[in-house]
């Protein structure tokens, strides 16, 4: 069979804030491919990542997104890593490719399990897909009061981890810092895992996040994540090494959401001294390179977690990629999403009353889009080149 169309779906809330709150709005993918379809979602910029699959070729190494997808034949598995490498080869000089691709590919591996009858992760090779624990993932309050009241809801929900990130943190004093995590673990008890993001605030200023390592040891933060910016190797290598020089309770670093690619992934684990990387198939290119990382990271003795902030869908292609992996056990899992992100879905993703979350026995990822809800977010989209239409947004369907 032939990938006969590629259609995206630009949603988003009435009033999109200045926040970090990726669930603002979504970018849904379908692909169709004899008689079937298969559904995918970036982790990007919608318009741009749209603009990526239908602009005109610039040269060789530019070309848009679609000239590597649109009509390849698609009848096994290896067909999807061949569609994968064949973007990233034709497109590698149109920076937001990845980002396209990866809803694309997540669609991919949708429709092939639909076809198949099996789940993604048993089309990856595992044979079954182990519980993983949700760490209820939400931002800093705006006062150290409104953390622990938000650590407080959490722990009455039943979570056995949490993370607090971006906010306020990082962006004033350490003493502001410090109220903030201890607000957080106070509102939790002992007994729950508390993890820090900040949010890439310090850029590569190794010295302003050691300055937060004697607060994150003394509540017992199971990982600072993202001090720095993605590419700064240099300042992760550092900050681990002065975690580890501290003696007592390590603080351990975790990165990866950043990563477009395995190789920015790689780069993590073998030079920043990261001991968890965290990877958004809606980022990496989909599940294909989120599976290869998730096998490199097990191999190095590094923690998988995926990164997700978003809705239902996306978190169930992020844990396809390390579904069969056993000792890799959290998982990041969004409790402040949207409206959207609530309604994105007829199927969902509950935790249960350990805490963890199951993926469902289902072929593909096992989730459909709520068409019906989801049109009162879709914003339509017309783009045009020389006054020829090139991108119209489609129906969306039943």
């Amino acid at each position: 069979m032939k990938i006969e169309s590629v259609d995206f779906f630009y949603l988003a809330i009435p009033e999109v804030k200045d926040i970090g709150d990726g669930s603002q709005d979504a970018l849904l993918v379908r692909v169709r491919a004899g008689g079937l379809e298969g559904w995918g979602e970036c982790e990007a910029a919608p318009l741009p990542s749209i603009a990526a699959y239908v602009c005109p070729m610039s040269h060789s190494a530019c070309k848009p997104v679609s000239a590597s997808v649109l009509g390849q034949e698609l009848n096994n598995l290896s067909d999807i890593t061949r569609i994968n490498q064949l973007v990233r080869r034709n497109s590698f000089d149109l920076l937001q490719a990845d980002h396209t691709l990866s809803g694309i590919d997540v669609a991919l591996w949708d429709l092939m399990g639909r076809r198949l009858g099996e789940p993604v992760y048993r089309l990856l090779g595992y044979k079954r897909a182990f519980p993983k624990t949700a760490y209820a993932s939400s931002l800093f309050g705006n006062t150290p009061q409104e953390t622990f009241d938000k650590a407080r809801r959490v722990r009455q929900a039943g979570y056995r981890a949490a993370k607090f990130g971006w906010g306020a943190f990082g962006l004033g004093s350490v003493t502001d810092d410090e109220a903030h995590v201890r607000a957080a673990r106070e509102g939790l008890s002992h007994d729950v895992t508390l993890l820090v993001d900040a949010g890439t605030v310090w850029g590569d200023d190794v010295a302003a996040a050691e300055a937060r390592l004697p607060v994150l040891a003394e509540c017992r933060v199971g990982w600072l994540e993202e001090p720095f910016v993605s590419g700064a190797l240099d300042a992760y290598a550092a900050l681990a090494q002065a975690a580890r020089a501290r003696g007592g309770f390590e603080v351990k670093l975790a990165g990866g959401e950043g990563a477009h690619d395995a190789y920015m992934a790689r780069h993590l684990i073998e030079h920043g001294g990261i001991r968890f990387v965290q990877i958004d198939t809606g980022r990496v290119g989909g599940i294909t390179t989120a599976f290869d990382v998730a096998q490199y990271a097990h191999g190095k003795g590094v923690a998988f977690v995926n990164h997700t902030f978003t809705t239902p869908l996306a978190l169930s292609a992020s844990l396809q990629p390390y579904a069969g992996i056993e000792s890799d056990t959290l998982c990041e899992y969004p409790v402040e999403a949207s409206e959207l992100a609530a309604d994105f879905t007829h199927e969902k993703l509950p935790v249960d009353g350990e805490g963890r979350v199951r993926l469902p026995d289902a072929p593909g990822l096992g989730m459909t889009p709520h068409s019906a809800a989801l049109r009162r977010y879709l914003v339509p989209v017309e783009i045009r080149v020389h006054d020829q239409v090139v991108y119209r947004t489609p129906e969306i369907g039943d």
